[in-house]
Formats: C-alpha cells, sequence, structure tokens
C-alpha cells in the first residue's frame, strides 16, 4: 500500500480511485462513518490516490488510504497472487 504498510490480498474487498468515488455522496458518508470508528489507516501524508476496503481480524473493516493508484496497486496484487 506504501511506506511499509503491507496486507494480504484475500482481505482485499475492493480497491477504489479516491478522486472518481468521492463525487457520490453515498461514498463520502461511507468515508465518513469510517473515519468517524476510527477505521481508517493512511498510509501517507501525501496526496491520497486511492483507498482500499479489507477485512479484518475481527469479522470488520478497516480502510486504507493510499497515494498509489488504483491501476498500480492492481498491477502489484496480480504479481503476488499469480
Amino acid at each position: 500500500l506504501g511506506n511499509d504498510y503491507l496486507i494480504n490480498t484475500k482481505d482485499i474487498i475492493g480497491i477504489f480511485d479516491i478522486e472518481n468515488t468521492s463525487t457520490s455522496r453515498f461514498t463520502k458518508e461511507f468515508l465518513s462513518a469510517k473515519t468517524s470508528g476510527k477505521k481508517v489507516v493512511s498510509v501517507s501524508y501525501k496526496m491520497p490516490k486511492s483507498f482500499i476496503l479489507c477485512s479484518d481480524d475481527e469479522g470488520g473493516e478497516v480502510l486504507y488510504i493510499s497515494q498509489i493508484s488504483v491501476s498500480t496497486l492492481r498491477k502489484r496484487a496480480k504479481l503476488i497472487t499469480v
């Protein structure tokens, strides 16, 4: 995900482009709910490009915000799972 943050590909629910999805009211509400529930991990202080929704060990969800683009994250996931 960047800055030495690693997640298991089996835990990934979805990878989303922050610029394209954050215009939706539903996405804004979702991100706000995750932020208020302290289920958000920002892996960089740089301008975010994507967010990754993952399942956690407790049956919940964690949202990671990354400076890496969706296409790069998908390529990395494919390299690992092949």
